[in-house]
């Protein structure tokens, strides 16, 4: 599983980024957690807030949360939180098996 940080490099990216690792840790998967500060890439993923939390390319949190059991919980369910909503009208790519 590749697990992605998005953000710009201040202190609430940087806190998510601390926050996934601790999350990977104490869910103990095999994941590597990469830390990413090219704006150009959040662009690409037509995302307009960051941070970004990314499972696979896709993602699945954005904005800032210090909520390491939000963020334990997204990395389980490795779908976005209104994948719901969106797979219902199949304009995502959010791995859910439902697209």
């Amino acid at each position: 599983m590749k697990i992605e940080v998005l953000g710009s490099g201040c202190t609430n990216c940087k806190k998510l980024y601390e926050l996934t690792n601790q999350a990977v840790r104490e869910l103990n998967l095999k994941a590597e957690v990469d830390y990413v500060t090219d704006i150009q890439r959040i662009v690409e993923m037509g995302i307009m807030q960051s941070p970004v939390l990314a499972i696979e390319g896709v993602a699945v949190m954005t904005g800032a949360t210090t909520d390491l059991e939000k963020i334990k919980e997204v990395i389980q369910k490795g779908k976005p939180d209104n994948a719901d909503a969106c797979c219902q009208n199949k304009t995502c790519h959010c791995n859910s098996g439902c697209c």
